[in-house]
């Protein structure tokens, strides 16, 4: 039942976060989660924000000229957190989230308050099904900006993934109530209430 939800819930995000957010999915197929649903462009004016629609769903490994290049400038200046954000996003875009998050790591290293891009770092967790730490990257976006939206999408993605669907729906409803009208939450609420009918994916 969970997963069956779950797998509706993930291909709702696809849609949602391409038509939303201003980024990629966070949760691809069923147990993973698409990168755009916390991917920061549009919203944070960082590099994170390499994460539009347009981008999502590139197949096949980051162009390895582009990685080199980006790889070269964050070796030269260790406090470069722009290329290294932006190494982490093109990664992420080409769904090599292990190496994703390692570049999102060290961007947080060097700049622990940028909420953005530890939403994308969760995001990349729950890609590889860690829906425990992706929740605490989460839950620690959400300390420092509790109406995060993102932190907030994706907190309930990865409870949903941890089997929690209850709790999924109730950060969902807190979400839903904060931004009441958003249309980049439009019809969340329909799948939140198939949650609670136990209807799952078919409707």
């Amino acid at each position: 039942m969970v997963f069956a939800v779950a797998g509706m819930i993930f291909g709702f995000v696809l849609g949602y976060m391409a038509a939303g957010l201003g980024d990629r999915p966070a949760v691809t197929a069923s147990p993973r989660v698409s990168e755009g649903a916390a991917r920061t462009r549009g919203m944070a004016g960082t590099a994170a924000s390499a994460a539009a629609p347009a981008s999502s769903d590139r197949s096949g490994p980051a162009d390895p000229d582009e990685v080199r290049t980006l790889e070269n400038l964050a070796g030269k200046d260790k406090t470069n957190v722009q290329a290294r954000v932006e190494l982490g996003n093109l990664l992420m875009d080409h769904a090599q989230y292990e190496d994703a998050a390692r570049w999102y790591r060290e961007a947080l290293a060097l700049k622990p308050a940028d909420n953005d891009v530890r939403v994308d770092l969760g995001a990349c967790l729950l890609n590889l099904g860690r829906a425990p730490d992706a929740l605490a990257e989460f839950d620690q976006a959400l300390q420092k900006d509790p109406g995060h939206k993102k932190a907030l999408f994706n907190k309930g993605l990865a409870l949903m993934q941890a089997g929690r669907a209850k709790e999924a729906v109730a950060v969902w409803d807190g979400l839903l109530k904060r931004y009441p009208g958003d249309p980049q939450l439009q019809g969340l609420q329909e799948q939140v209430e198939r949650i609670r009918a136990g209807r799952g994916g078919t409707g």
